[in-house]
């Protein structure tokens, strides 16, 4: 009988730097412009009830200087500001059309702050309560941390998320979220298997910020799977119809088939904003409005001041229940070069995407002009 011939997925396996080739530096561009096709497995929904946005340019907007330092670099993808079914600013790099799903990577966690709100907001989770009360498997990295501290990133262990350290845990993390394959013919680890592994000998952060770790979020889609079995693909999907996304939303999922809320998002840049605006509505908690299953107390704490600050050279922004504020707007980054700016009093919503090509595909200083940038542009528009 013949027997076919077999390679290794050249996208998926790992190379002498420990990183998949859709994410080392050469191929990286590529890689998070295609992501959603490039992922191990993924799940696709699109929005029943798409949102309209009409084009409406802010001539005074687009004179920023801040705009033309987010759309002048080379990292630069798309860019684009939404306010109440008007897309203010909409620029995109020559290689990204705009219908191109991106990788929005951290971002993706902002979804989780959703989810999360959801179930404490219906009595399935308490956020007071300790992790191995949900999963009594948990290791040592998790075990004794309260929910209410992975939610807010205070939690220290031994996994690293040094994205300059290629042989950091977040790598071997990537195969439990559908992003690489293990060596040779090893199995996938599961996202269970990472968070259970994780060790700590004292997993009280003592630090006066945080300590940003993506197995934080792992831990929390496992919890919530717990308290609501199966129900997860669901609420992405639940998501996705009340952002009203025109194109689509991609997810990438783990072995167990669960979504991979650390970072395995994709949408357009338009479809972005449109999440972000969502995120507005439910911050300003309008009684009856389509949206507003979510819990708007869990995301006004967070404006009103939850959590610790992020490390320099980031230390204006706060970080809790899965989310970023500097008091004001409400967001998150993510790796590569992502930033979601929302500002839920004016209601507007900023997407940036962008694909930093160094070593590491990380760069914090990029990270905190990007974020003043958008500020910049928000505070422009909240004096209108």
């Amino acid at each position: 009988m013949w027997e076919p011939e077999r390679v290794p997925n050249p996208d998926l396996s790992v190379g002498a730097d420990n990183k998949q080739r859709w994410n080392q530096p050469a191929h990286r561009r590529h890689g998070f412009h295609n992501a959603h096709r490039l992922f191990r497995r993924a799940m696709m929904v699109r929005a029943r009830r798409p949102v309209l946005l009409t084009p409406a340019e802010d001539a005074t907007l687009a004179a920023m200087p801040e705009l033309a330092t987010l759309t002048g670099r080379p990292a630069f993808s798309g860019l684009v500001c939404a306010q109440r079914g008007k897309v203010l600013l909409g620029r995109h790099a020559r290689d990204f059309p705009e219908d191109q799903p991106h990788s929005i990577q951290s971002v993706t966690k902002l979804m989780m702050h959703l989810v999360a709100g959801r179930m404490v907001a219906e009595g399935l989770l308490d956020p007071a309560r300790t992790v191995e009360h949900y999963l009594p498997e948990i290791g040592s990295g998790y075990r004794g941390a309260t929910v209410q501290d992975v939610l807010d990133m205070n939690v220290m262990n031994d996994f690293s998320e040094d994205y300059d350290d290629p042989q950091a845990e977040c790598y071997t993390e990537e195969i439990a979220l559908g992003w690489r394959l293990p060596d040779g013919d090893a199995a996938e680890v599961t996202m269970l298997d990472v968070v259970t592994g994780i060790t700590s000998s004292d997993v009280r952060n003592h630090a006066e910020t945080v300590n940003y770790l993506s197995s934080n979020t792992d831990l929390l889609t496992l919890i919530c799977d717990r308290c609501r079995p199966g129900a997860l693909p669901a609420l992405v999907a639940e998501i996705a119809d009340d952002a009203g996304v025109a194109d689509a939303l991609h997810m990438s999922l783990s072995p167990e088939g669960l979504p991979a809320f650390a970072g395995g998002g994709c949408l357009s840049a338009a479809d972005l904003a449109r999440f972000g605006l969502l995120l507005a509505r439910v911050a300003a908690g309008a009684p009856g409005a389509p949206g507003m299953a979510w819990n708007a107390g869990f995301t006004q704490a967070v404006i009103g001041g939850a959590g610790k600050p992020l490390p320099e050279p980031r230390g204006f922004v706060r970080y809790a229940h899965q989310m970023m504020s500097n008091g004001r707007w409400i967001g998150h980054a993510g790796y590569g070069g992502q930033f979601l700016l929302v500002d839920p009093e004016s209601g507007l919503s900023c997407a940036y995407l962008s694909v930093l090509e160094n070593e590491s595909g990380y760069d914090e200083d990029y990270m905190a002009e990007t974020i003043l940038c958008l500020q910049a542009i928000a505070e422009a528009v909240a004096k209108r």
